[in-house]
């Protein structure tokens, strides 16, 4: 509720009415090959006035393929989730700027409007809430996944061969053509992700794996899970898990632009220099 009242209940839209398939364009521009022949396609406009020419008809038609390597050039789907400008630095969730969520929300307001479309209520924030922290833990055959790893492994190598096990384990939610099923497993993988991670980490560096608690937020839990011991109490510093959450957010739902990831990685070494350490082992790709 306070993060509705803070950044407004309707947001910008991220596409207009003739970006969506099936509505009828608004313009049209011509292509004119060099043998003579011209062709019409349609002319789109996105909510923040880009304009794309949609060619989907184009080889269809006229037997004409673009070429744009890299897809420069190319939109490659229309999204009502994200909008990302890396030119210009800007990160909208849902139409919301990534830096108002970050200041005034945190992870479970960031996932509830991604996964659902909407800034949540109170009650939907306890109950989304309520749901993620039921598939904190993953079963534990799954961790023995873990023991094979030698103790010198990427985390991140890590992780994709351990996630990439996950269907193998929960496989009561795999239609896909069903919301209910889609909705299950992206709460499941949003209150797993971090538990694994942490696992990942510990693995890498021949730690014993810390379970997480349901006491913590997600990044609070986040770093006990990855800087725990059995040996000795672990004292959180709020500083450090309010930094790690707006890095998680700032990657939750966007894709890898330069800024952003410059972003990222500025913000994980003043989180490095909070805990201490002299090193922190990250992801260089995206």
């Amino acid at each position: 509720a306070r993060l509705t009242r803070s950044l407004g209940a309707s947001p910008p839209r991220l596409l207009r009415d003739d970006m969506t398939d099936g509505a009828p364009p608004c313009e049209a521009a011509t292509i004119t090959f060099p043998d003579g022949r011209t062709v019409k396609v349609p002319v789109l406009h996105d909510a923040a006035g880009a304009t794309f020419l949609d060619v989907r008809r184009l080889f269809p038609d006229t037997g004409v393929c673009t070429f744009d390597p890299g897809f420069n050039s190319t939109a490659s789907c229309a999204s009502t989730i994200t909008f990302i400008d890396g030119q210009n630095g800007r990160l909208l969730y849902r139409g919301y700027p990534i830096e108002d969520l970050a200041e005034h929300g945190d992870m479970v307001d960031c996932a509830h409007l991604l996964l659902r479309g909407s800034l949540p209520t109170r009650a939907q924030r306890l109950a989304f809430i309520g749901e993620a922290r039921n598939h904190r833990l993953v079963h534990e055959n799954l961790i023995r996944f873990f023991h094979g790893f030698n103790h010198d492994a990427h985390p991140m190598a890590i992780m994709v061969g351990v996630v990439g096990a996950l269907s193998a384990f929960y496989n009561d939610g795999m239609d896909i053509r069903d919301q209910a099923h889609r909705d299950k497993a992206a709460i499941r993988v949003f209150g797993k992700m971090t538990t694994l991670a942490a696992m990942a980490y510990k693995t890498a560096h021949g730690q014993p794996i810390v379970y997480p608690r349901d006491d913590l937020n997600f990044a609070e839990n986040f770093l006990y899970m990855m800087f725990a011991l059995p040996t000795c109490p672990y004292a959180l510093d709020p500083v450090a898990a309010r930094c790690l959450e707006v890095i998680l957010m700032v990657g939750e739902g966007s894709g890898c632009t330069t800024k952003h990831k410059t972003l990222a990685f500025e913000l994980l070494r003043v989180l490095a220099c909070l805990l201490g350490l002299t090193t922190l082992s990250l992801n260089h790709g995206c």
